[in-house]
């Protein structure tokens, strides 16, 4: 598990939180603004997929 953060425009957060919530399995982002209040910084904890299904 792992902790990602990315700094982007306040439009973008919504499409930046469901790419990595597409490429990673992720819980829900956590946003903030950044110092200037020109920025969102998003922190989503996140672990990589498994790459085979598992056998049951």
């Amino acid at each position: 598990m792992f902790e990602i953060r990315v700094i982007c425009a306040p439009d973008d957060a919504d499409r930046v939180s469901q790419t990595l919530a597409a490429a990673f399995d992720t819980g829900p982002a956590r946003q903030y603004p950044t110092r200037d209040r020109k920025h969102t910084r998003l922190y989503l904890t996140a672990d990589h997929r498994p790459t085979t299904p598992e056998s049951e």
